[in-house]
């Protein structure tokens, strides 16, 4: 049994976020967690509202309300629905928890020991009409990298560039939208990034073969990333983990105060994936264990150094996540076997990154309210259907886009025509011919060996694909197991063969309905409702993953019982499909 740690890109707390959010972390690490639960690993599933900075603190004001309020009123929305859509986290923590404010300090406080913090007077943007520093957020412009015209102080959307706010053409407060901006001298703390240029380009190169840790070379899209951000321009620079800021983490060394920094608090790119850390022992806590319960996740000196560590993402995320969270990271552990510190944490072994998903035409936008929200989707359908599409479609090497058009048609031929159908026809039929029970009698021939040899070709194909995270291969190695259910079926003909022998009809009902309980269990990671919606008809709760296919088929003995399900999945017609089109063509309020 392997222990797999599995982090998703923490969701920011201003708002709900779209399915181009979804597909892009959270819900390909569901899969791969359900999956590997599914293969018998131990695992542990974290993610979190990252509560922290402008957009925080925007959105309350937005709302009209404080912002410690507005977050946990949204923390509890977000919860919501991620269990909407099947999300199984072990936990689903908050960045501004007292678990976290603790972390970030005490990290902090390791990486000034280790002289890998500097204090730097900069020049930062003020806003007279406001009456405050704007930092990151607060400001908006002109990518001065693209021409991107509502770039903000922290990054561009469009174009992934890391910005500083002072960078941005045009600058207007985020705030008021004021342009009366003048630059003025302020304090802050800044990660040595640069002095780990080496230590962590070594890092990375060796997370690109295939004999490191976790034996898969890193994609193409991660490390490209990663690689350009550590040598294009002025290569690496050291980036401020410090903002002028009511809302945060208070600027600490450790548990001591740091003098100079009072009123001030540390960026939320630096606390924000420590939160995955301290998730772990939110989890713990929440659950009444001790601290060695979430220590032997996450330090290699207490039990992590068995672990396989697995980050879901956006390309927008891939920076932060290959170069300033390892930064702090390797910055300790260096720092603390110098000093004959034992303690050691965990760091990356993959980090799987998707490009983006674009709806009709344009982006899905957050801040722009455009496209098709998580809580809208499941208004109008059930979890399965989202996340059957998104994942079948996940923009893994490229840009994917979203079409109410292929939306219908990918539900309406996989999962009616292909799974619902096949499960339909067979227990209706057997429910008319042998009653509500797995027939006896007869045996299986060569047209049911030649199937077994199919589908146990099949499922290798599958967990290959399922194993190295393959998400779109995975989805069409799933439904050409299906398919080949369907076309053994349609070949087999019960119906037809039941008029001269129903003891051979016997053997292939009894067959169909152990395939039903077959592709309920290797369908779970991606559609769990249905998968529990026929295990529960099967009155079966054997969700064992088979590894012989022959004995798998034969896991529903005769004589077992069994319910004719709903309807699995009902089509979507078009005029449905005009409807939300109609419906999600503008903006979101």
């Amino acid at each position: 049994m392997e222990r797999i740690l599995i982090t998703s890109a923490i969701p920011y707390i201003n708002g709900i976020k779209h399915l181009g959010n979804l597909v892009g972390s959270q819900l390909p690490a569901d899969l791969y967690a359900r999956y590997q639960r599914g293969r018998g690993n131990e695992v542990m599933f974290l993610c979190a509202t990252d509560e922290h900075g402008t957009p925080a603190e925007l959105a309350a004001a937005k709302a009209g309300k404080p912002v410690a309020e507005y977050c946990a009123e949204m923390h509890e929305v977000q919860a919501e629905i991620a269990k909407g859509f099947c999300l199984s986290f072990d936990h689903f923590g908050r960045s501004s928890s007292p678990q976290n404010h603790a972390l970030t300090q005490h990290f902090a406080g390791k990486l000034a020991e280790a002289g890998l913090i500097r204090e730097v007077v900069e020049k930062q943007v003020y806003s007279n009409a406001d009456g405050r520093f704007l930092p990151d957020r607060y400001i908006e412009g002109t990518c001065p990298n693209c021409g991107f015209e509502k770039a903000r102080g922290d990054q561009c959307e469009e174009c992934t560039k890391q910005l500083d706010p002072t960078d941005l053409i045009n600058p207007r407060s985020a705030i008021s939208g004021s342009t009366d901006l003048e630059v003025r001298e302020t304090k802050h703390l800044y990660l040595c990034q640069s002095a780990m240029k080496g230590e962590l380009r070594n890092w990375i190169i060796e997370k690109t073969t295939p004999a490191n840790n976790f034996g898969k070379a890193w994609p193409t899209l991660t490390t490209s990333i990663a690689l350009k951000w550590l040598d294009d321009g002025d290569g690496l620079q050291d980036r401020g983990i410090t903002r002028d800021l009511d809302w945060g983490i208070p600027v600490k060394k450790g548990d001591e105060d740091w003098p100079g920094m009072e009123g001030k608090v540390f960026y939320v790119w630096f606390d924000a994936p420590i939160e995955y850390i301290a998730c772990a022992k939110e989890w713990a806590d929440a659950n009444g264990k001790a601290d060695a319960e979430w220590e032997r996740w996450w330090r290699t000196d207490k039990g992590a150094e068995d672990v396989k560590y697995v980050q879901f993402m956006g390309k927008d995320n891939v920076p932060f996540h290959t170069l300033s969270f390892p930064a702090t990271i390797l910055g300790t552990n260096s720092h603390n076997k110098k000093t004959e510190n034992s303690e050691q944490w965990k760091t990356v072994d993959y980090i799987k990154s998707f490009n983006y998903l674009n709806y009709d035409g344009g982006q899905f936008s957050t801040s722009q309210g455009r496209g098709v929200f998580m809580d809208q989707a499941l208004e109008i359908l059930p979890a399965d259907y989202w996340r059957w599409w998104l994942l079948s479609h996940a923009p893994e090497s490229s840009d994917s886009e979203f079409t109410w058009e292929n939306f219908q048609q990918s539900v309406n031929k996989d999962l009616a025509d292909v799974l619902g159908n096949f499960v339909s026809r067979i227990t209706k039929f057997c429910r008319s011919k042998f009653g509500q029970e797995v027939p006896t009698g007869g045996t299986y021939g060569e047209q049911e060996l030649e199937l077994f040899e199919t589908l146990q070709e099949g499922l290798a194909s599958y967990q290959t694909a399922m194993d190295g995270m393959f998400i779109r291969r995975a989805s069409q190695d799933l439904r050409a197991i299906w398919v080949a259910g369907n076309e053994y079926l349609q070949s087999a003909a019960p119906w037809s063969v039941f008029k001269e022998d129903p003891e051979r009809a016997a053997a292939q009902v009894r067959l169909g309905l152990n395939l039903i309980r077959f592709y309920a269990v290797l369908s779970a990671p991606f559609i769990p409702q249905a998968s529990a919606k026929l295990m529960e008809a099967l009155n079966t709760s054997d969700d064992s993953w088979p590894s012989d296919v022959a004995a798998a088929l034969s896991a529903l003995p005769a004589g077992h019982g069994f319910t004719v399900p709903d309807v699995l999945f009902a089509k979507i017609a078009d005029e449905q499909r005009e409807d939300w089109q109609e419906r999600f063509s503008g903006t979101r309020d």
